[in-house]
Parts: C-alpha cells; sequence; structure tokens
C-alpha cells in the first residue's frame, strides 16, 4: 500500500515510530533485564513491553502534531510528505498502547505499573505537557521508572537501587533538554514554550550538560564499593558526551546532543553489565 507521497506506508508508520530513540530505549530496558538477571522469557516481555510503548509514543506524537509540523513543514516527518495519514497514526497508536499495557502487566503489577510510567509520560508529554514548564516531568519520572520497571521484573520483584533511579531520571531530565534543542525556533512559532524554551537554548545545554555528567558520576559512585574498571570507562566516555552537550546552545551542535546522550546511555549499560554492578 502506497500514500500520496509515494512511500509505502509500512515504512512510513515505522519512520513516525522515531526508530532511533524507540530502539535505544528498548536497547537499554533489554540489557538492564539481563544485568538485573531477569529470565529469558520475561526479558522478551520487557523489550516486547518496552518496544510498543515506544513506538505508542513515536506515533501519538507524529499524529497530535500533524497540524504544527505541516505549518512550520518539517521534513523529517512522514506525515507531512503525505507518506502516512494523521488517522492512520491515531490508529496505530492505539493500538502500541493497548499492547504496551498487556505485555507490561503479564510481568506483574509492579513492574507492569513502572514501565507504563514511561509510557503515560509520553503521551501526557505529546498531549500537551510539552506546552507548560513542567515539559520535564513526563522525562525524569518515566526514565527513573523505567529501570525501576525492569528491575522489578526479576525473580521476587527486587527494589531497583536508588543510584540506579536516580541516574535514569538525570538521564531522562538531559534528554529532554537536548531532544528539543534542534527545534527550539520551529516550536516558539507553532506556541509550544516547554521548560527549554523559557531556559532559552544556551540555558538548556549547560543544564543538560550538567544531568550528564551527574547522572555518570551517581552510576559510577552510587554501587557499593570502590569503582570498577567499567565505571572509570563509564567517566571517560562521558566526557565527549558532556562536550557535546554543552555545545548545544549553539546551531552546529544542536542536532548532535540527542544522539550522543542516547549512545551514551547505551555505553553506560553496557559498562554496568559488564562491571557487574549489582542491581538487586
Amino acid at each position: 500500500m502506497r500514500e500520496p507521497g509515494g512511500r509505502p506506508a509500512v515504512r512510513a508508520l515505522i519512520e513516525a515510530t522515531h526508530p532511533g530513540p524507540a530502539a535505544a530505549v528498548t536497547v537499554v530496558a533489554t540489557l538492564l533485564a539481563v544485568a538485573a538477571g531477569v529470565p529469558a522469557g520475561r526479558t522478551a516481555l520487557v523489550l516486547l513491553a518496552v518496544l510498543a510503548g515506544q513506538a505508542s509514543i513515536g506515533w501519538s506524537n507524529d499524529w497530535l502534531d500533524a497540524d504544527r509540523d505541516r505549518a512550520v513543514a518539517r521534513p523529517d516527518k512522514p506525515v507531512v510528505q503525505g507518506a502516512v495519514r494523521p488517522a492512520q497514526l491515531r490508529r496505530a497508536a492505539l493500538i502500541a498502547v493497548a499492547l504496551a499495557v498487556v505485555l507490561s502487566l503479564l510481568l506483574g503489577a509492579v513492574p507492569g505499573a513502572l514501565l507504563m510510567l514511561l509510557v503515560a509520560g509520553g503521551w501526557a508529554y505529546n498531549a500537551g505537557l510539552k506546552r507548560t514548564w513542567a515539559s520535564w516531568v513526563g522525562y525524569v519520572v518515566g526514565f527513573g521508572a523505567l529501570p525501576a520497571g525492569v528491575v522489578a521484573a526479576a525473580p521476587g520483584t527486587p527494589v531497583a537501587p536508588w543510584w540506579l533511579v536516580v541516574a535514569g531520571g538525570a538521564l531522562g531530565a538531559a534528554a529532554h533538554l537536548a531532544n528539543v534543542a534542534p527545534d527550539l525556533e520551529d516550536d516558539l512559532a507553532t506556541g509550544v514554550r516547554g521548560l527549554p524554551h523559557r531556559l532559552g537554548p544556551r540555558v538548556s545545554a549547560v543544564a543538560c550538560a550538567l544531568l550528564l555528567g551527574g547522572a555518570s558520576i551517581v552510576l559510577v559512585a552510587g554501587p557499593d564499593g570502590a569503582p570498577t574498571p567499567a565505571g572509570w570507562v563509564v567517566l571517560g566516555v562521558a566526557g565527549p558526551a558532556v562536550a557535546v552537550a554543552a555545545l548545544a546552545g549553539t546551531r552546529a551542535f544542536r542536532r548532535a546532543a540527542f544522539p550522543a546522550i542516547m549512545l551514551l546511555t547505551v555505553l553506560d549499560v553496557v559498562l554496568l553489565l559488564v562491571g557487574g554492578a549489582g542491581l538487586t
């Protein structure tokens, strides 16, 4: 099936999930599940639940923002290019969020509820929270709840260590500031004034760098005992990402900050896994 823009609708729908961030969050959740000792079958459930939730957030974003994106002629949006219709995005988003709820609750009430906080935060952001000073809330709560939900999926429903939740929330806040940076002017032109818009690009960039650096320090210093060699590597890897985030107040680096944060987050979790940090 093809839409007026000539591109297959299935491909357009995949692009509308915001596949880069969706894949990064899903990979992080899956690696955390492995690090927390979640059995293989339940790890697969975590992967599918998080992937469905992230797809629903991407689709709802492009559905709800279709008129705004058309007004500023966003070239990266399939709905603007006519490759997919808002009604298709709405239907896909509702199916995906329903699937995410079912898959999450199959893990149990506690992990299911925690994982759904991330999805709820994304939908709340898309539905209007992005236009307020509290635009950061969904990111902080959602990305703090994500590791807690994954760890709770392990046998015995363990409680995630404080440092993992704090680092998740800080990385979520940094991701929010960096994700908005490339579109500040377009957002302001269509009436969006979240926290990054109120702070301005330079203050947002500094705050993003501080949050990113702080999250990496917490991941290294939080676990019991002396920092492991993998922990020191986390700090070494964090340096360039923090530098890119700090430069996100300039146009040249605005689009580089968010991918840098996503890559750092994945690497952080890989190093946690290699270093054997106790998550349960």
